[in-house]
């Protein structure tokens, strides 16, 4: 009896039905990026200021320019390694008293103004910035700051949990059932944290987004590699990959036109309510169907497809058996990740690539919002890169192999995280290009692991086999808002030389994969 991929040689391996499918499917990843990376638009921390009762006032009578008030009124640097005093701590003065004069109000309190007294922002702050994000509307900053580190490590916790359960579900009960249900959930959670009246319940309707959002896009993956051939498994793959590359640049414009954190939050959200349709669109995958024993069920789809390629089912093709070893055993188990040395191996090596590639990937992106001059532009730069990433993995995967690409991509990016410390300020351009260049590396690392990851296993187990080892990467990303925003406080450049140091432990890791 023949397989299914027996059958896809005859009524097309990627033909309209898996074209269109592929377009629908390839949205989903598209709409995932707003949940990945919006932290840089969405926690975006603008310059501030203690706001002090009385300066304004002051400030409109003496007619300063704002200049002049922040020379007047706020602290100047602090030792090295300290946050700036300027941001988190005021002068004890009462700037409603008559006797402060408008050429240098503080110097008939005190000779020096080191010598007067700081104090923490007992009033709130004042934010140069035109819109506003979850760290200007809930004071997210000082010795509130962890408050906006575990808002991003929340959405990966909901990563490293979703994964888990809803990859296991996937297996048990189909990929098209759970799609739809992480759909609705993800949308519904996206619009309530967009209306969410107080930070933990943005933070609880964050986290529910990453219960969902990420099991979501991957079952999205395993769905469209299971209903191409095996020759165009890894070309969907990339371009799959490209799409959440197409959402980089679709959420930078979308987030400069839209500068208020609940605008942009309920626009990247309600498109994905628009993927419910799906139920009448898309079909359940006619491999799943069969590791099931639901023969029938997966004939129906296959003449569905036939149907919609415009081609032909022969009689000898209208019966099957499973491509693989799936009639031992049904029920996917965790145990089944380790069971053999070989496949062992591989999800050992596997999960620990998914995380390296998390932390330098994410954590790129978050010290790009921190050290850019222009954020919407430097991301947008930095988007673009991916696109030539891909093409080349593209151009030598299939001549050279998997291994080298894959070890030449870490080295890029841990070159360039390096290179990029030593790099004076003043040579902006150089900085930009040498970041750029690390990000194409790390974006090559990513997408190879994803790639590889889904040709490891057999179709029984993939969808655990995915959910499980890239589970390791929602892993790296609970540590790297803490990571990145702390180290950075020390010194700017800190984690580039973390992020150096874990690359070159992960090419070890990466030569010892199997080609």
């Amino acid at each position: 009896m023949p397989t299914v991929d027996d059958i896809l040689e005859h009524i097309g391996e990627f033909n309209f039905f898996q074209k269109q499918t592929f377009f629908l499917l390839a949205l989903i990843s598209v709409a995932f990026t707003p949940i990945y990376v919006g932290i840089v638009f969405l926690g975006f921390t603008p310059d501030h200021r203690c706001l002090s009762p009385g300066v304004a006032e002051l400030s409109r009578r003496c007619g300063w320019s704002l200049a002049e008030e922040l020379n007047y009124t706020v602290p100047g640097p602090g030792p090295v390694g300290e946050p700036f005093p300027g941001q988190c701590r005021r002068y004890e003065v009462d700037w409603n008293q008559s006797a402060l004069s408008c050429e240098d109000p503080l110097a008939g309190l005190a000779a020096n103004r080191s010598h007067l007294p700081l104090g923490p922002c007992r009033h709130g702050w004042v934010y140069d910035t035109l819109g506003s994000s979850i760290v200007t509307e809930f004071n997210l900053v000082c010795a509130n700051s962890w408050m906006l580190d575990l808002f991003q490590s929340a959405v990966n916790v909901g990563f490293f949990i979703g994964s888990m359960g809803i990859g296991y579900i996937a297996d048990r009960f189909g990929r098209k059932l759970c799609l739809l249900i992480t759909i609705l959930i993800n949308a519904a959670s996206g619009v309530l944290m967009a209306i969410s009246p107080t930070y933990t319940l943005t933070l609880i309707f964050r986290l529910i987004q990453g219960l969902v959002s990420k099991a979501g896009w991957l079952i999205s993956y395993i769905l469209i590699t299971e209903f191409v051939g095996l020759q165009y498994r890894r070309t969907v793959g990339i371009f799959y990959q490209v799409a959440f590359t197409f959402g980089l640049l679709i959420l930078a414009g979308v987030a400069y036109l839209l500068p208020h954190w609940r605008w942009l939050q309920l626009t990247v959200t309600l498109p994905n309510f628009c993927f419910l349709f799906y139920y009448w669109c898309i079909p359940e995958s006619p491999r799943w169907l069969i590791s099931q024993n639901k023969n029938a069920e997966a004939m129906r789809v296959i003449k569905h497809m036939a149907k919609k390629n415009r081609k032909s089912l022969p009689a000898s093709l209208q019966s099957l058996r499973p491509g693989e070893e799936v009639s031992e055993k049904l029920n996917p188990s965790f145990l089944d990740l380790v069971r053999t040395p070989q496949i062992r191996k591989h999800t050992l090596v596997l999960m620990y690539n998914w995380f390296t590639s998390s932390v330098l990937y994410q954590g790129l992106i978050m010290h790009m919002g921190l050290a850019g001059s222009n954020i919407y532009l430097d991301f947008f730069y930095s988007a673009l890169v991916e696109f030539p990433a891909a093409f080349i993995i593209i151009l030598t995967i299939d001549r050279i192999g998997r291994r080298y690409p894959w070890a030449a991509s870490n080295v890029v990016a841990g070159v360039a995280c390096l290179a990029s410390v030593f790099i004076p300020a003043d040579l902006q351009w150089l900085k930009v290009t040498v970041a750029c260049l690390g990000r194409m590396g790390i974006t090559m690392a990513y997408e190879m692991v994803c790639l590889v990851n889904a040709e490891l296993y057999p179709t029984f187990i993939r969808n655990l086999g995915v959910l499980v080892c890239s589970s390791m990467c929602d892993v790296g990303g609970i540590i790297t808002p803490f990571l990145v925003y702390r180290l950075t406080s020390i010194w700017q450049e800190l984690p580039l030389v973390v992020f150096d140091q874990e690359k070159r432990k992960k090419r070890g890791f990466t030569l010892k994969s199997r080609n």
